[in-house]
């Protein structure tokens, strides 16, 4: 049994459907709602990270992707490469990482840079790797409950769990279903559903906030996917996809910009600091952009100390909270662990900094993303 249908939820679904698990999904919200994580026609997937491990992993996603692409005849990746560059970014780390990982790559100085990517203005040196783009995180989701449901998995979708306890889950309306193991994979969500039957290391809810910037000359190819670090707030930006319209305006957004609220609490009103700080971003290093928005949205992230996933399994329950901000890339792997979790057995064991002992722990430093 899965408690929530996002991207991890889905993963899980698939990788359990088929391995012919029998499955059942209960999903709160109706398919296709933009009230969690999961939502949107554009996220970063990447090869480049400043930890060894995550570099590792983004390759075994990439080929479950294609698994995923594959089986269901549907494209999900745009693949446009992608950049790191910044003050604040390790470009020696992230390269020598990849090169570690024989990810091909180059490193490039600023001027050469903008003269690949008009529009775009640079500082240091930058790091290119063909391997990254985005994901169709809505289609995603929607693809791999379709494989799933192909497989014999029963999805419900506006179907609440208020309570989870051991094998049984208590629904909105009352009744309980009990199964041999209950997978919370329920982003926001999980903490409150999860309080008092495990201990979590303290999850972080943010309310984020994303716009889409007109491109100057729609005309031009789109840029590679980006992962800016300047002195402050670090800074993504990517092909926004349906999301940008017809002219596939661009999404720009912090990755630390968001402020404390909870899944059930949000306002989802546009923080104006946060506007007004992207804006300035815009006008300084993406002149090739209207930096006026054409559009604004909000979404939750769901964060634990370290940034690094939680992936364990306490008795009959498996707890999946592949953290907002860098876990949508993964989602097919997660579907893997958990897999290896609820049936004891796969190959892809889960890495023990991802267990509850490593989280409750507090000696791991935060991801460097």
């Amino acid at each position: 049994m899965i408690v929530g249908a996002g991207l991890a939820g889905a993963g899980a679904a698939w990788a359990l459907a088929r391995r012919d698990v029998p499955v059942i999904v209960f999903e709160q919200h109706a398919a296709g709602h933009r009230l969690g994580s999961s939502h949107g026609s554009a996220r970063i997937v990447r090869r480049g990270y400043g930890d060894g491990l995550y570099v590792q992993l983004t390759g075994r996603a990439f080929e479950l992707w294609r698994e995923v692409e594959e089986s269901s005849g549907t494209s999900l990746l745009r693949m446009l490469g992608g950049l790191d560059f910044g003050e604040w970014r390790d470009v020696p780390k992230v390269a020598a990482l990849l090169a570690a990982a024989g990810v091909p790559h180059e490193v490039l100085p600023p001027s050469e840079a903008s003269a690949r990517w008009p529009g775009m203005e640079f500082d240091g040196d930058v790091v290119f790797h063909p391997q990254a783009g985005t994901l169709d995180a809505a289609g995603a989701v929607a693809t791999m409950l379709a494989l799933a449901a192909a497989r014999g998995a029963d999805v419900r979708h506006e179907t609440a769990a208020v309570s989870v306890a051991g094998d049984r889950v208590v629904l909105a309306d009352g009744s309980s279903v009990a199964a041999r193991c209950v997978v919370v994979a329920a982003g926001g969500w999980v903490a409150p559903l999860l309080d008092g039957v495990v201990e979590l290391p303290p999850l972080r809810v943010t309310q984020q906030q994303v716009f889409h910037f007109p491109r100057r000359d729609p005309s031009t190819p789109p840029w590679p996917s980006v992962i800016h670090e300047p002195a402050g707030h670090a800074v993504y930006h990517l092909a926004g996809g349906r999301d940008g319209g017809v002219q596939d305006d661009r999404k720009v957004a912090e990755h630390d910009g968001g402020r404390d609220t909870s899944a059930a609490d949000r306002d989802g009103l546009i923080d104006p600091a946060s506007r007004a700080r992207v804006v300035e971003y815009v006008r300084r290093w993406l002149p090739g952009l209207d930096p006026t928005p054409r559009s604004e949205v909000t979404c939750l992230y769901t964060q634990t100390p370290s940034e690094d996933f939680i992936l364990d399994r306490v008795g009959d329950l498996v707890v999946c909270s592949p953290c907002s901000g860098h876990g949508a890339k993964f989602a097919p792997l997660i579907g893997e662990y958990v897999a290896s979790l609820v049936t004891g057995s796969g190959a892809d064991v889960v890495p023990e900094r991802f267990r509850l002992a490593a989280h409750r722990s507090g000696r791991r430093a935060s991801v460097s993303l």
